[in-house]
């Protein structure tokens, strides 16, 4: 029997999601425009045997995720643009110690207090790159409050499976839109377990993970000796060894290759009526929202308009913008920032495609009307000259 349409917020849905994944703790400090997940996980989380916490600030609501992750929990926090940047240095040490947690940025106008409710998209490249050192990240992107709790889902999914932090970037416009949805349940969903280590815990010191065999990380407080620190360590032992080139080398090359080795396993990109198309626009989250409608409103003028839409917008989806660049002559970016991924895409494409970007930083939404004007120009351009 399906389940029933409800009349749901995308924010309620993430809420939602992170329940289903089997997240029982939360912590965190109200921010609009997020705090509605908050509020739902105060009202949820205690109803299925879980703690919800509102902590001092944003750095210690990472903080107690983190802790709460270490003993076992599977856990999350939200926040926006000013929270995310204080947990930055936290979101780093989950990364260096392999914790599995999940971070929901639900993105407003900046920098500082910005635009409070105003939808933005100006985190993307915080979240690959505000904390400090090399690292790697996973950040997905709904565009739609159905994906706010299936996506949600898979963040927990691949924290999991790649003990590592996953970011859910949402935005003001989705994280507050409401739509009628079926949210599936557990049991139609893959839902990841943090598993037992099937090993003896005197062996666990002979035992380390590989990029193609991630071992579970034992909780704190269990028979297996455990050992967390920020600073680098050896990856078999545990102990820090700060002093050890081959060390430091084998680390950073582990935490970053167990990402980017299993990228095509990640990295999820929705092709929309590409077939025959001439010029691609290359849109997420709220914004893709707007380049659908314009793909269909040019189809049906007769101009051959396509969508490449990344769910995954970390690690980056090179080979779709690869692909895509080999299929049309021009590739339209609009976002609301100022190139932060238009740049990404120019790198990709690599002079086989025109590039133009379309930003908005006014806590407006990129309309229709905008898009399709680009597109029009486009095919005047090509047409004419």
């Amino acid at each position: 029997m399906p389940a029933p349409r409800r009349l749901i917020q995308g924010n309620e849905a993430v809420a939602e999601g992170a329940i289903t994944a089997g997240a029982r703790f939360f912590a965190g400090y109200p921010i609009t425009p997020s705090t509605e997940i908050a509020e739902t996980l105060a009202a949820r989380l205690p109803a299925v045997g879980g703690t919800y916490v509102q902590m001092e600030d944003e750095i210690a609501s990472i903080a107690a995720v983190i802790g709460a992750s270490l003993a076992g929990t599977k856990a999350l926090t939200a926040t926006s643009g000013p929270g995310f940047s204080l947990m930055q240095e936290m979101i780093g040490f989950a990364t260096m110690t392999q914790v599995p947690c999940v971070i929901v940025d639900v993105m407003r106008g900046g920098p500082s207090t910005g635009l409070p409710t105003e939808p933005a998209q100006g985190d993307v490249m915080q979240a690959r790159w505000g904390t400090h050192g090399e690292h790697s990240i996973i950040a997905l992107v709904p565009s739609s409050v159905h994906e706010c709790y299936t996506l949600t889902v898979e963040a927990f999914n691949l924290s999991e499976q790649f003990r590592t932090p996953v970011i859910v970037l949402s935005d003001a416009l989705v994280g507050h839109i409401r739509e009628a949805v079926e949210l599936p349940t557990a049991d139609e969903l893959r839902i990841a377990q943090r598993g037992d280590l099937d090993i003896d815990p005197g062996d666990y010191d002979t035992v380390q993970s590989t990029i193609d065999n991630i071992l579970p990380r034992p909780a704190l407080g269990s028979p297996f000796r455990v050992h967390v620190t920020g600073l680098v360590y050896n990856r078999l032992s545990g102990s820090p060894e700060t002093a050890s080139p081959s060390a430091a080398g084998d680390l950073g090359a582990y935490l970053r290759e167990k990402i980017y080795h299993h990228h095509g396993a990640i990295v999820r990109v929705e092709d929309f009526m590409m077939e025959g198309a001439e010029v691609a626009l290359f849109a997420y989250g709220s914004v893709a929202r707007a380049a659908r409608a314009v793909v269909r409103w040019a189809r049906q003028e007769g101009l051959p308009v396509g969508l490449v839409r990344p769910i995954t917008l970390w690690p980056f989806p090179t080979a779709a913008v690869d692909h895509m660049a080999g299929q049309v002559r021009t590739v339209i970016v609009p976002e609301m920032n100022v190139k932060q991924i238009a740049w990404e895409v120019q790198a990709a494409v690599a002079g086989r495609a025109k590039v133009v970007d379309f930003g908005r930083i006014d806590g407006k939404l990129i309309s229709p009307r905008q898009i399709m004007d680009l597109v029009k120009k486009e095919f005047h351009y090509h047409r004419f000259g």
